[in-house]
C-alpha cells in the first residue's frame, strides 16, 4: 500500500513539476527579450564569443547594483541553451559563450529584429486576453484588435516606432530565410527569366534572389504592409492565387508560383518540430491567420485552378511550395 501511495505521490509531483515548468515558459521568452534589450550576445561577441560576467557588465547598460540579478538572468539563459557556461574564465569567474542560437541575436540582422518584434509588449499583451476573445462568436475581430481596438497594420501606420519595428523584422527575416533557400533549394529558381515577389515589403527576398541569380529579372509588388498567405482565410488566399495564376505563363513555359510558408506536419517528425508548428499556428491567430497542413494547402490550390504542387521542407519549420498552373 505504501508503494502505491509513493507511486501516486511521485506522479503528482511530476505532474506539478511539468505544470510549473510549462507555465513558466514565458519567463524564458522574457529572458531572451532582456538579452536583446541589454544586447548580451553583442557584448559576448565583442570578446570573441566568450566573456566573463565582469566583461559583459562593462559592455552593457545596467545599474552596478544589479550585477547579481544579471548573474541570475545568465543562469536562465544558459539553462535555456542561449549561452553555454565554462567553469573558469580567469580569477575564478565562469566564462559565458555564444551558442548557435545566441549567434542569431548578434547585431541587428539574423533573427534579432524578428525576435524583438514578436517579443514586443504590443504583440504580447493580446495573448493575455485570449480567454475573453474565445467567448465571442465568429466572425470576430482578431484578439489583437480585441485588445488594441485596431489592426496591427493600422496601428503601425500611426506609430512610427512600431512601423520601423515591423519593417525591420520582415526585412531581416526575409533575407535570413532566402539566403538559406537559395543555398538549399536553388533549383527552384533556376530556369526562371523573371520573378515577381508579391507582398515583398522592402524587397529583401527579391534582392537575395537577384544577387544569386543575376539573370532573373526581379520585381516587388507591394502595398503598405501587405501580408503573406498565412495571414488570410481560405477565400482570400484563393482570390490572391487566382490573380497570380492569370499573371504567370503555362507550366510548359516555366510558369509557377513559389510560396515560402509553414506546412504543418511537413519536415522532421520530432516533437520539437511539431511543437513549433502548433505554437506558430496558435500565434498567428492574433491576426486571425492560420498555418495550414498539406491537405489545407491542396484545397486552396485546387480551388484557385492549379494542377499540381511540390512541397520542399528544407527551411527548418518552413517549407518551399512550388505550385503549377
Amino acid at each position: 500500500m505504501a508503494l502505491t501511495g509513493q507511486s501516486t505521490d511521485k506522479a503528482l509531483l511530476d505532474a506539478v513539476h511539468e505544470l510549473w515548468r510549462t507555465s513558466f515558459s514565458y519567463i524564458k521568452s522574457m529572458a531572451i527579450k532582456s538579452a536583446l534589450d541589454l544586447r548580451l550576445a553583442d557584448a559576448i561577441h565583442h570578446h570573441g564569443g566568450a566573456a566573463t560576467l565582469s566583461q559583459i557588465v562593462a559592455r552593457v547598460t545596467q545599474h552596478p547594483s544589479k550585477i547579481q540579478c544579471l548573474r541570475r538572468l545568465m543562469r536562465v539563459l544558459t539553462l535555456s541553451s542561449v549561452f553555454t557556461i565554462q567553469p573558469d574564465g580567469g580569477a575564478g569567474e565562469p566564462l559565458y559563450a555564444l551558442t548557435p542560437l545566441s549567434r542569431l541575436l548578434v547585431g541587428l540582422h539574423n533573427s534579432a529584429s524578428i525576435m524583438a518584434f514578436v517579443l514586443n509588449p504590443v504583440l504580447i499583451t493580446p495573448f493575455l486576453r485570449i480567454g475573453a476573445w474565445f467567448q465571442h462568436a465568429l466572425p470576430d475581430p482578431s484578439f489583437f484588435e480585441h485588445t488594441h481596438g485596431q489592426a496591427l497594420w493600422e496601428m503601425a501606420r500611426h506609430d512610427a516606432t512600431l512601423d520601423v519595428l515591423v519593417n525591420s523584422a520582415m526585412v531581416s527575416d526575409s533575407r535570413f530565410i532566402m539566403d538559406i533557400a537559395v543555398r538549399e533549394a536553388g533549383d527552384v529558381f533556376r530556369g526562371l527569366s523573371s520573378l515577381v515577389d508579391i507582398g515583398g515589403g522592402l524587397g529583401a527576398a527579391a534582392q537575395v534572389i537577384s544577387e544569386a541569380f543575376p539573370h532573373v529579372e526581379c520585381s516587388v509588388l507591394d502595398l503598405e504592409h501587405v501580408s503573406v498567405l498565412h495571414d488570410w482565410d481560405d477565400e482570400k488566399c484563393v482570390k490572391i492565387l487566382k490573380i497570380c495564376r492569370k499573371a504567370i505563363p503555362p507550366r510548359e513555359a516555366g510558369g509557377k508560383v513559389i510560396i515560402i510558408d509553414i506546412v504543418v506536419g511537413a519536415g522532421p517528425p520530432d516533437k520539437k518540430h511539431k511543437e513549433v508548428h502548433a505554437l506558430l499556428d496558435f500565434y498567428i491567430m492574433f491576426i486571425n491567420g492560420i498555418e495550414r497542413d498539406e491537405q489545407e494547402w491542396s484545397k486552396i490550390f485546387l480551388e484557385a485552378g492549379y494542377s499540381d504542387y511540390i512541397i520542399i521542407p528544407v527551411l527548418g519549420f518552413r517549407s518551399i511550395i512550388e505550385v503549377y498552373p
